[in-house]
């Protein structure tokens, strides 16, 4: 079985060393390496050629106009030649058994069509977890349940099968380059589980000037694709109380987009935007 680990690159080209180290010295060679460069402007190209000329591990490259990194998932799923699809951005890296780990777990739901694929966790170290600090058995369910009804937090290494990825392109929108992976793991989510498991296999630095660092500033650039995860969440299966918040979050972001009134309103549950209008506008008054 081949997993495609993917790399969507934009300006990171000092970067990439790590992460490559990291794939060359994985007990078990069972992948390729997709890197879909989002339009770098500085060494990226050249630092991934002299890796291919190494000739260590196979590696795929292409280069596209600066879209987002959603753009770039959608060709690199596109590309693919593994079963499984396994995002690993560009300023990250893996355990040295990342890939053994996931092979042997991914057998245990393999013949199983109820299941988009499997998680580990992600970590700021190899004994530290980003998010929830907790150990747990194997758990069986979709994203959705994962976070709201095991209530488990931060971001983990979700690994999807290769043609089930390709069921869910991100939309295009013109003129903005941010939409959260979210309305991907939330629409898989409703119709497809995932195996959580809590090894460690991916380990992630939060960089200045990275997406987590400068998000609200990102999802107003952004506008439309912040608005329609909102709204698409808030129509999810979850507790009341996450429809509401993310309403608000819908008022808060649809003050930055140029659909009309009347389009933004057919987007949300009518009652919960007269009380969460106003909270979601004075936020957006406090971000500026």
């Amino acid at each position: 079985m081949i997993i495609t680990i993917f790399t969507p690159a934009y300006n990171r080209g000092n970067l990439l060393k790590r992460l490559y180290e990291s794939l060359c010295n994985q007990e078990l060679q069972n992948f390729e390496w997709v890197i879909v460069d989002d339009g770098s402007v500085d060494d990226t190209e050249s630092v991934v050629e002299e890796f291919k000329q190494e000739n260590k591990i196979p590696i795929y490259y292409h280069k596209q106009q600066n879209s987002g990194k959603h753009i770039a998932i959608n060709k690199g799923a596109e590309m693919a030649n593994g079963k499984l699809f396994f995002i690993v951005d560009s300023d990250d890296y893996l355990t040295k058994n990342a890939t053994e780990i996931i092979a042997g777990k991914y057998q245990l739901i393999e013949n199983n069509d109820e299941y988009a694929g499997i998680s580990g966790r992600k970590g700021y170290s190899e004994t530290q977890y980003i998010g929830s600090q907790i150990d747990y058995d194997d758990i069986h369910a979709n994203a959705l349940d994962f976070r709201y009804r095991h209530g488990m937090q931060g971001d983990m290494a979700e690994i999807i099968r290769t043609d089930i990825i390709r069921q869910y392109p991100f939309p295009v929108i013109e003129n903005e380059k941010f939409c959260t992976e979210g309305i991907l793991w939330y629409s898989v989510a409703l119709k497809y589980k995932f195996l959580w498991f809590k090894d460690i296999i991916y380990i992630a630095e939060y960089l200045e000037g990275g997406l987590t660092d400068s998000i609200v500033r990102i999802r107003k650039q952004s506008p439309n694709y912040s608005i329609l995860f909102y709204s698409s969440l808030a129509k999810m299966p979850v507790p009341f109380k996450e429809k509401f918040k993310a309403t608000i979050n819908f008022w808060r972001f649809a003050k930055y987009s140029d659909k009309k009134f009347t389009e933004k309103l057919k987007m949300t549950n009518i009652y919960l935007s007269v009380i969460t209008l106003p909270i979601g506008y004075l936020f957006a008054i406090k971000d500026k």
